[in-house]
C-alpha cells in the first residue's frame, strides 16, 4: 500500500496535492484498496462550493458504496471526466489518473489540519 511524501491526507482516506494556485483531490491507495473494484463513480458539477468536510462524491465498488469528503473549503475548477467512463483508473493509479477533483481552496491555512504522509501511514496502521 502506498502513501506518498509530498501529499496532505484526511482522516477520511482522501489526498491532497498542491499545484499551481489549485489542489488537487483524489482518495489514496488505502481506501481503493479497502473499497475494491470501483465501477461508478458521482462527481460534482464545476463551481460548487463546499466547506471542509463536506460530501461532494460518491464511490460505488463491487463491495460498497462511500460518499467522499473535502479535506478543504473550496470552489470546484474541474473534475476529472475520465473516471466516468473509466472508474477503474482509481484503483489502478489513485495518485495520478485517478484524481477526483482540482479546487480553487478557501482558506489554505486549512492544509495545516491535515496529515503528513507519515502522520497518514500511522493512522491507516491503527485502522
Amino acid at each position: 500500500m502506498s502513501v506518498k511524501e509530498d501529499l496532505y491526507y484526511s482522516e477520511d482516506h482522501e489526498w491532497v496535492r498542491e499545484e499551481e494556485d489549485y489542489l488537487v483531490i483524489g482518495v489514496t491507495d488505502f481506501a481503493q484498496e479497502e473499497l475494491g473494484d470501483i465501477v461508478f463513480v458521482e462527481l460534482p458539477e464545476v463551481d460548487e462550493e463546499f466547506d471542509k468536510d463536506d460530501s461532494f462524491g460518491v464511490l460505488e465498488s463491487v463491495k460498497a458504496v462511500s460518499d467522499t469528503f473535502i479535506p478543504v473549503s473550496g470552489r470546484v475548477i474541474e473534475v476529472n471526466e475520465d473516471l466516468l467512463d473509466n472508474p477503474e483508473l482509481i484503483n489502478d493509479d489513485p495518485y495520478g489518473e485517478g484524481w477526483l477533483i482540482k479546487v480553487d481552496p478557501a482558506d489554505d491555512s486549512e492544509l495545516d489540519e491535515l496529515l503528513s504522509a507519515e502522520e497518514y501511514a500511522e493512522f491507516i496502521e491503527e485502522e
